[in-house]
């Protein structure tokens, strides 16, 4: 479920993009604090401090620092091209009896035998819609495929759910497969090469016109 831990904020100033890239530089991510009917403040804290929470799994944050603490939920991140740097995060303010739509990864769990059969397993979903308390958020969704065999799938509605949590994703998604392999091709026989015989020719003939030319 949720872990629940601390992290100091403080209020930002700095606006503009260049000012967010001097931040960075520092190693301090901005972000901003929005929800429940009070106003959205934009805020700065240690870039090194959230990505160790981010690491870890946490969902629900209490942000301290900034008045009194109160509870978040980790709603966006942003990114770098490479996924290594956050660039900017979001925090939803939530209560502790408030129900939240998140998506949750899924994660594969064991070894197919469809695959010791000669069939290919394929995760066609890698995250699921869920509803459930903010403090109930589950880290992941898993599937266990130790009973999949070839030809068969796995279905939304067959995953288990932890108590407290809601699916709402479509019930007949397929979530992983085991399918055939496709057969190889068999090359194609190698064709003879015929060059460009009529540019051969007409560049005879424009040679043997020059030359006629020149006799002239």
């Amino acid at each position: 479920m949720a872990d629940k831990q601390q992290i100091r904020i403080d209020q930002r100033s700095a606006l503009g993009k260049w000012k967010m890239r001097r931040l960075r530089a520092e190693g301090i991510v901005p972000g901003v604090v929005y929800g429940h009917g009070q106003e959205t403040i934009a805020v700065q804290l240690s870039g090194r401090e959230l990505l160790g929470l981010i690491r870890r799994g946490t969902r629900v944050v209490e942000l301290t620092g900034n008045g009194s603490p109160e509870t978040a939920f980790i709603r966006d991140l942003q990114w770098d091209t490479f996924g290594h740097e956050i660039l900017h995060v979001d925090f939803a303010r939530v209560a502790a009896d408030e129900k939240i739509e998140v998506e949750v990864r899924v994660e594969l769990r064991g070894t197919a035998p469809g695959v010791e059969e000669g069939g290919v397993l394929a995760q066609l979903v890698h995250t699921v819609e869920v509803e459930c308390l903010a403090t109930d958020i589950p880290g992941e969704i898993r599937v266990d495929v130790r009973q999949l065999h070839l030809d068969q799938a796995i279905h939304v509605r067959d995953l288990t759910m932890p108590p407290g949590v809601r699916m709402l994703a479509d019930p007949d998604v397929v979530v992983v497969h085991i399918t055939k392999k496709l057969e190889e091709a068999e090359p194609a026989p190698e064709e003879a090469v015929v060059g460009p015989a009529e540019p051969e020719i007409v560049g005879r003939r424009v040679a043997e016109e020059a030359a006629e030319t020149e006799e002239k």
